[in-house]
């Protein structure tokens, strides 16, 4: 734990994904509030289908969404602050590469897992 899911529209550009979840998953890992960097999981679903609202037939507008699930017992300050932490890095990260061809909407959630959870890990 944690898990990190990114969404994203196909007109919004990533030019290295890897790199990008790295970036990520460097970011939380120095919050400090996970005990090992082997814990992070990230991965990036690309979204075929999407709407930005009502009439958005030209696909002007895109966006990232990234939903982040913690175990529980960090506070809302904690959560707001890796909230914050993801809006910035990945509005620096993915600002630059944008072609301009579409307003891009980047959305953060964080949110704490059931208590009924496993893991197992597997060693080869």
């Amino acid at each position: 734990m944690p898990h990190l899911t990114i969404q994203v529209t196909p007109n919004v550009s990533i030019a290295h994904e890897e790199s990008f979840l790295k970036v990520l998953n460097k970011v939380l890992w120095d919050s400090g509030h996970f005990g090992k960097a082997t814990d992070i999981k990230a991965r990036i679903i690309p979204v075929e289908t999407f709407l930005v609202g009502v009439e958005d037939d030209e696909q002007a507008n895109g966006f990232v969404y990234a939903h982040l699930k913690i175990m529980s017992g960090r506070d809302i300050l904690i959560r707001n602050q890796l909230a914050e932490q993801l809006v910035a890095t990945i509005e620096q990260t993915l600002g630059a590469e944008q072609s301009g061809r579409a307003s891009l909407q980047v959305c953060v959630e964080v949110e704490e897992i059931s208590a009924v959870y496993h893991k197992k890990m597997l060693n080869s």
